[in-house]
């Protein structure tokens, strides 16, 4: 039993540890500024710790840092990483069940734009929508975001292909073409 003691003892001390990193992650605790001082603060101190287990928390701080504070004190932003992903877990999970798939695939990240409002609606609309809330978006414009999300996955596609590569090289090299013949009529003429 007495060879186990030291090794409790450090685990406690990083217990500590850890728990002096969530307070600085925790917005109820204090202002944006001064928690990531205090983050930035007991980063270096851990990298000055000759334990190993200390040394990696404090890389894995300082790789995380840029990210961990976004948003500042706004309340409308995400004060975390974390809190960016809770957000999308929501509409992934509804994507999974519509579906009947253990993962969203990559729909999300190519229509999110415009997906994640869809899927995320029950949660900010108590009822199911009437006729006429619907009408408004009709005939509403795909944002030009999605459309050009869209483009670049058909080329990229495209590009993928064995049998359409060679039509796609030729199309971007005719619109190359025409793009410097315009070019050079605008600078001559």
């Amino acid at each position: 039993m007495q060879l186990v003691e030291p090794q409790f003892q450090e685990v406690a001390r990083h217990v500590d540890q850890v728990k002096l990193v969530y307070e600085t992650l925790d917005p109820t605790t204090d202002v944006y500024d001064k928690r990531r001082s205090r983050f930035e603060q007991l980063a270096a101190t851990l990298q000055l710790d000759s334990s190993p287990v200390a040394q990696h928390m404090a890389r894995v701080m300082t790789s995380f840092a840029p990210g961990l504070f976004c948003g500042g004190d706004q309340a409308d932003l995400p004060l975390d990483n974390l809190e960016l992903e809770r957000s999308f877990r929501l509409p992934k999970g509804h994507e999974r069940r519509i579906h009947g798939h253990a993962h969203a695939g990559v729909r999300i990240v190519q229509q999110g734009a415009t997906l994640l409002l869809a899927l995320d609606a029950h949660n900010r609309h108590p009822s199911p929508f009437s006729a006429a809330e619907l009408m408004a978006y009709f005939n509403a414009p795909e944002p030009a975001v999605l459309q050009e999300s869209r483009h670049r996955r058909t080329i990229m596609r495209m590009a993928r292909s064995t049998k359409n590569r060679p039509k796609l090289l030729a199309e971007l090299e005719e619109r190359y073409r025409k793009a410097c013949l315009e070019g050079y009529r605008g600078r001559h003429a």
